[in-house]
């Protein structure tokens, strides 16, 4: 698996939590931070141990979707997330109203379309079924990813928050069927081709740099971040300080 990772990545995290132990607003022993099962929850396991050398306990709240960590944080039930890219945070904050800014970059998962049937996505047959995301962002950044390959072309307006309705050319008649991302690994004995994020490719034993048909490069503007509420996005704690 390659992950591209940024320089602020741990340094992001844990000053988050070590700076906490000192903000009297918290008043507690334990920072809680959400994240997603996988590359992201392990991520925040080796903060959570250099957080300890200092004195503060982190707790790892693990969700399998991709809802549930925001939720979390507006409703105040964790001080932090780390699992998404700004425009899924975006998505998220026009769709439902949290209050939620980024502090700091993390990593970057590429990612990748994968399939049972065929070893690329030049070899789709037509009317090939292909999976992609359900949510407003992914879809659009897996719907540019099929445009990379050549598998469809986009309006040049579409930018990426592209739509299906976005799709002007697609030679093959792809049908693309969208999925909540967390569904598309069980997904694929019924499709041609799925779009994955990597989080959810590794923990269907998949691994992105072997296995994946078509896989964004080192150039994704889809670097994961950091979040908290945003009344405290400028206490003395938080990276974006």
């Amino acid at each position: 698996m390659t992950l591209l990772i940024h320089r602020r990545a741990l340094i992001a995290l844990t000053a988050l939590f070590l700076g906490a132990t000192t903000l009297g607003a918290w008043a507690q022993d334990t920072v809680r931070i959400a994240v997603t099962a996988g590359p992201h929850a392990q991520i925040a396991e080796v903060a959570k141990k250099v957080a300890e050398r200092d004195g503060l306990k982190l707790q790892i709240v693990e969700f399998q979707d991709y809802v549930q960590p925001n939720a979390a944080l507006d409703a105040g039930d964790v001080q932090a997330n780390s699992y998404q890219h700004l425009p899924f945070l975006q998505s998220q904050i026009q769709a439902r109203g949290y209050q939620i800014s980024p502090v700091g970059y993390t990593v970057t998962f590429p990612m990748g379309f994968y399939s049972k049937k065929v070893k690329s996505l030049a070899d789709l047959p037509r009317g090939a079924k292909v999976g992609i995301q359900n949510d407003p962002s992914n879809s659009g950044r897996a719907l540019a990813l099929l445009q990379k390959y050549g598998a469809i072309k986009l309006k040049p307006t579409a930018g990426i928050s592209a739509t299906v309705a976005d799709v002007i050319e697609n030679p093959k008649g792809l049908q693309i069927v969208q999925v909540e991302a967390a569904q598309l690994p069980r997904s694929l004995d019924d499709l041609d081709a799925a779009a994955i994020n990597t989080n959810y490719a590794v923990q269907a034993q998949l691994v992105p740099t072997r296995d994946a048909i078509a896989i964004e490069d080192a150039k994704s503007p889809y670097a994961n971040l950091l979040a908290v509420r945003t009344a405290d996005k400028d206490k003395p704690w938080s990276p974006n300080s």
